[in-house]
């Protein structure tokens, strides 16, 4: 019987031991899941969303040699009645408006401050946007209209083989992948779970095979369509997205600070909603589009490109907000009303012939509920009005 205890004692002692070395082996990985899971707890989410890089891999995004570009102040901005209960209602960690290129507004909320990096979410799909029109125009990118394997070959075979860059740009890629926030195992948690893990998003993208409908037939929001941008960027240029981004588009603007990307673990940038940076320089993003593609007397991005890019284009239905290239149009907005959106809360509102950019970064966990969006539009378009 003694006999039996001793190795039983040794069984328990050996698989404790085990225990801790895989522990202590798959920490990182154990901790950065921990911290996806409670990434939008109502305690933590406000300080997540300016700390990204304690949850996920990241990859610098440099700001350039340049000095910071000014962003000088304007009159005082008397914000519309009902704007501060919209705020707290909303969770809006920070709003930043700008008119005629001046600052007329800007505050900062919830415990946040001007330097936080605040999280894009889909507001990088507009970013990877404006590099793609830039490769487009140099003529790096021959034509909208050629499939993504010819670019991105690893997709050949899997559910992009046949799609045009045209229809990812649009989001008519036809591809099944399920974009529901709050399922757990939906394409896009899943697909959350791959990069906290340190897994290949490529790998990702290759590996989905169905079809919702034949490209181009139908729109539907699929954010790993973007993914496929980037792949086809990186194959057209053999170049890491991070390093083209400072280059074209980033240096130019002239930013406060030093932007990341999350990425996978490949190293690769997570560019469909995973660039981070203070909302001073979203601004400037935003004004640079503002100002079609025009920025510090340069032309940043081509004007055909921004007046294309963020013209309703694709076949979203009736009454609903339009899509351009990776840009949203709200429902009955003049032209020059655009916007890049990001769940959560986060907006790039663009209207250009009331010279105004406005921002609105987000932690709003309640942002799926009915009439939410457009309550925010409202709001936005109240804003820009009342310059």
């Amino acid at each position: 019987m003694r006999v039996v205890l001793k190795w039983a004692m040794r069984v328990v002692l050996m698989a404790l031991l085990a225990s801790v070395v895989i522990g202590l082996w798959k920490r990182e990985e154990i901790l950065r899941l921990w911290a996806v899971n409670t990434l939008f707890d109502e305690g933590r989410i406000v300080t997540n969303f300016s700390h990204m890089d304690r949850a996920f891999l990241t990859v610098p995004v440099g700001r350039g040699e340049g000095p910071v570009s000014d962003l000088p102040k304007g009159s005082a901005l008397t914000l519309p009645e009902g704007v501060a209960d919209w705020i707290e209602a909303r969770a809006v960690p920070s709003l930043m408006v700008l008119h005629q290129g001046r600052v007329v507004h800007e505050s900062y909320h919830l415990g946040t401050g001007p330097e936080d990096r605040r999280i894009s979410w889909s507001l990088a799909k507009s970013y990877l946007s404006a590099l793609f029109g830039i490769l487009v125009e140099d003529g790096t990118i021959a034509s909208l209209d050629a499939p993504v394997t010819d670019y991105a070959p690893q997709l050949i075979g899997g559910a992009y083989d046949g799609v045009t860059l045209r229809q990812v740009l649009q989001m008519t890629s036809g591809v099944a992948f399920d974009e529901e926030y709050l399922d757990y195992h939906s394409d896009i948690n899943r697909m959350g779970r791959v990069l906290a893990l340190g897994g290949t998003m490529d790998g990702f993208a290759a590996g989905l095979m169905a079809r919702a409908a034949q490209p181009g037939d139908l729109w539907d929001y699929v954010s790993i369509d973007t993914h496929v941008l980037g792949m086809v960027v990186r194959g057209a240029t053999g170049r890491d997205i991070p390093g083209l981004l400072t280059e074209k588009i980033i240096a130019p603007l002239g930013l406060e600070a030093a932007a990341y990307y999350l990425s996978d673990g490949e190293g690769v940038a997570f560019v469909l909603g995973g660039l981070n940076m203070r909302t001073r320089d979203y601004a400037r993003f935003g004004l640079m589009y503002e100002q079609m593609g025009m920025y510090g007397g340069r032309q940043v991005v081509p004007s055909d490109w921004v007046r294309l890019s963020t013209r309703a284009s694709a076949p979203t239905l009736p009454g609903k907000m339009g899509y351009g290239y990776q840009w949203w149009i709200p429902v009955g907005a003049p032209d020059g009303v655009f916007m890049a959106r990001g769940i959560y809360g986060q907006y790039i509102y663009i209207d250009q012939d009331r010279d105004a950019v406005i921002v609105v970064t987000g932690a709003d966990r309640g942002f799926r509920g009915d009439g939410v969006h457009e309550e925010n539009v409202a709001m936005m378009r109240r804003i820009a009005a009342a310059l």
